[in-house]
């Protein structure tokens, strides 16, 4: 079932009954609870960042400069409209966002601002120039008596 949403949310719920093979009650249920459960945390139309003139995909590693800084970089991060995902991270840097932007004048906007921030270190920027897969869709590789064992569906 979850496999079937995370390729088309706007499936109806009769059709989905039809092709998972339970009544529609029984979808309607479990749908419900994964709902409930958090599991299924929304609906969302997949919009093209091209055809509204974001042409610009960048990775952003940031060093933020002792953990007293943190949770004010993290609250300005996640405010900010190009920052598409932000992550907190092992290795060389303390987090890193994934941004869509205009081009690179608005990117070079974007790390004069993060790097004005307090705590911000250094940035170190990597620009995309093509993307071959980008998804959000969970691999459906878990078996299914422990899917229902942690979903309790």
């Amino acid at each position: 079932m979850l496999a079937i949403l995370q390729e088309d949310g706007r499936l109806k719920r009769n059709e989905l009954a039809e092709r998972v093979g339970l009544s529609l009650p029984a979808v309607s249920e479990r749908m419900r609870k994964l709902e409930a459960r958090g599991i299924i945390q929304g609906y969302h139309a997949v919009v093209s960042h091209q055809a509204l003139g974001f042409d610009l995909t960048a990775f952003i590693r940031v060093s933020v400069d002792g953990s007293s800084h943190y949770k004010n970089f993290v609250a300005r991060a996640v405010e900010l409209p190009e920052v598409q995902e932000c992550h907190s991270i092992t290795g060389d840097g303390s987090h890193l966002l994934k941004i869509r932007t205009l081009n690179t004048a608005s990117l070079e906007r974007l790390l004069s601002t993060l790097q004005g921030w307090p705590g911000v270190k250094r940035t170190d920027t990597s620009i995309v120039l093509s993307s071959f897969k980008e998804t959000r869709s969970v691999p459906g590789s878990v078996p299914r008596d422990k899917t229902r064992e942690k979903t309790g569906v």
